[in-house]
C-alpha cells in the first residue's frame, strides 16, 4: 500500500508521524472517510467541502486548496490500484510543542490512506442489525461541535466500547436533553406510517454525506421526509429503522434496546433505498 504524506507516497512500514505532532498529541485535526465503487471516488467533493468545513470551525488552514486534495486523493487511489474501496483522508495540527497552543505548529499534515474496509459482516445487511442506546451523551453543541469531524473522537469512541461490552456493533447516543442525536460512527433514521424522520443536525447529528444522499433519494421517491427531534419511544414504535454510514451505507435495525422494530425484518423502504443508493453508487463519482 502507498500512503500519501504531505505531497510524497509512503510504504506501510514507512508511513509515520511525528511523536509531537497534535494530531496524535492532541486529537488536533479533522479527517473524512471516503468510499470508492467501479473505480470511481463517490461524493468527493461533498466530503473535500466537508473536510474544509471542519478546518475552518477549527481554525485549521489546510495547506492545500480543494482541488488540489482531490487531486491528490484520486491519484493515492490510482497508485494503489483501488476501484473498490475506502479513503481515511486526515489532516492534523502538525508538529507542534507538548503545550496545547496550536500557533507553535508549523505547517498541518496531509495523509492519504487508501485501502478497504469492512465495517459489519454481510449477515447483518440481510438480516438486520441489533442495537442499544447507550448512557454516553453526544457531545454538547457548546463543549464540541457534533458537526466537527475532528480527530478527538473520544465521546464516539467510549459509547462504542459500551456497545461492545452489551455485545451488539452499534449504538444510538442521546442528547443533554434525551433527543436522539445518532450512532457512534452513523446517522438514524426511522420510518413511520409511510414517512422517512432522522434527526435534526441541532440535536447533535453529524452532517452526513450518505445521510443527504439517502435523504434526496428518498424525496425523489415520493417519500416524506422530515427531521423532528426523536425520542428512543419514537424508535421503539417505528415501522423500520436503518442506520446510514460512508463505510457502512445502509444497514437495517431490527432491535433496539430489546424491541423489536416493525415485524423484525428489514423494511420494504429500507430495501427500496438500498437498491436506489448502491445504484447510484455504479454511475456516481470522480473518475480514478
Amino acid at each position: 500500500m502507498k500512503i500519501f504524506v504531505d505531497g510524497r507516497y509512503y510504504g506501510e512500514r514507512d508511513a509515520k508521524v511525528s511523536v509531537f505532532d497534535h494530531g496524535l498529541l492532541y486529537g488536533d485535526g479533522v479527517f473524512e472517510g471516503i468510499r470508492v465503487y467501479h473505480g470511481r471516488v463517490f461524493k468527493l467533493k461533498e466530503h473535500i467541502d466537508r473536510l474544509f468545513c471542519s478546518a475552518k470551525a477549527i481554525l485549521l488552514e489546510i495547506p492545500l486548496s480543494r482541488a488540489a486534495i482531490m487531486k491528490a486523493t484520486v491519484a493515492t487511489c490510482r497508485a494503489n490500484g483501488l476501484r473498490d474501496g475506502y479513503i481515511r483522508l486526515v489532516v492534523t495540527r502538525g508538529v507542534g510543542t507538548l503545550g496545547l497552543n496550536p500557533r507553535k505548529c508549523k505547517r498541518p499534515s496531509v495523509i492519504i490512506i487508501a485501502g478497504k474496509i469492512r465495517l459489519y459482516p454481510k449477515a447483518i445487511y440481510r438480516r438486520g442489525m441489533e442495537i442499544i442506546t447507550v448512557p454516553t451523551t453526544r457531545n454538547l453543541h457548546s463543549a464540541l461541535n457534533p458537526a466537527i469531524k475532528s480527530l478527538n473522537y473520544l465521546n464516539n469512541v467510549l459509547a462504542k466500547i459500551e456497545a461492545d461490552n452489551a455485545g451488539v456493533e452499534e449504538a444510538v447516543m442521546l442528547n443533554a436533553a434525551g433527543f436522539v442525536a445518532e450512532c457512534t460512527g452513523d446517522n438514524v433514521f426511522i420510518v413511520k406510517n409511510g414517512a422517512l424522520l432522522t434527526p435534526p443536525l441541532s440535536a447533535g447529528a453529524l452532517y452526513g454525506i450518505t445521510r443527504q444522499t439517502v435523504i434526496e433519494l428518498a424525496l425523489e421517491a415520493g417519500l416524506k421526509v422530515s427531521e423532528p427531534n426523536l425520542t428512543r419511544y419514537d424508535l421503539f414504535n417505528a415501522d423500520e429503522c436503518f442506520i446510514t454510514g460512508t463505510a457502512a451505507e445502509i444497514v437495517p435495525v431490527v432491535k433496539i434496546d430489546g424491541r423489536v422494530i416493525g415485524n423484525g425484518q428489514p423494511g420494504s423502504i429500507t430495501r427500496r433505498l438500498e437498491v436506489e443508493y448502491h445504484a447510484l453508487t455504479k454511475v456516481s463519482g470522480e473518475p480514478i
